[in-house]
Formats: C-alpha cells, structure tokens, sequence
C-alpha cells in the first residue's frame, strides 16, 4: 500500500487550487483531508476518492475499482479509483474531490 513521495506531491499539486488538503499517513497509504475530513485515500500510487449511491455509477461506467489496501484483497467498497484523465486535469480532479468531500460532510451531519 506504499505511496511515492512523488506521486503524492504530484496529487497535492493538481489539487493545489482547493483550499488547505493535508495529508495523513497511515499503514503505507495516505489519506487526504480537508476540513478535518478524509475524502481521498492513496494507495500504490492510486488515488481512490469517497463514493456512495450519489456518484459511485460514475466511476463504475469509467472502469473504476474499489479500494484494496491490503494482500487480502478485501474491498473498501466506499472508495474508488478516479480515472487517469481525471487526476491529470487539475480542475476536474477538483470537483470530484470536492465531491467526495461532500458526501463525508453529509456522513457526517454537517449539510
């Protein structure tokens, strides 16, 4: 579940222009947060954003997969990969993240 600091620094510059993204390390990955919210998982190099009834078509019909952190193979059915022309357009990655983000704020009572 490694995460490149490479890779990582590329994913924090496409998303430089939303406001104040950290990130959080953890078992090899790193989570992404805004507003103390974690709406980004990255994973070997894959970034991974919070999906629920509201958007997870979307990545279906792209030919998304869900998260896999571990040799398991055990599924994190609430994140999936964004498409490659997503994270390379800076804009779009954006309202995808921001997105996600949305659906963690609705998780979490705060709409």
């Amino acid at each position: 579940m490694a995460v490149s600091n490479d890779f990582l620094q590329y994913v924090l510059d496409q998303l430089s222009g939303w406001e104040k993204v950290h990130v959080n390390r953890m078992f090899g990955g790193a989570a992404l947060y805004q507003e103390d919210l974690a709406f980004a998982m990255i994973a070997n190099d894959i970034v991974y954003l919070k999906v629920d009834d509201t958007n997870k078509e979307k990545y279906i019909a792209a030919g998304s997969t869900q998260l896999k952190p571990f040799k398991n193979n055990a599924t994190v059915l609430s994140f999936y990969n964004i498409p490659a022309d997503v994270l390379e357009n800076a804009d779009e990655f954006v309202e995808w993240a921001k997105e996600s983000l949305a659906i963690q704020k609705k998780r979490k009572g705060q709409y």
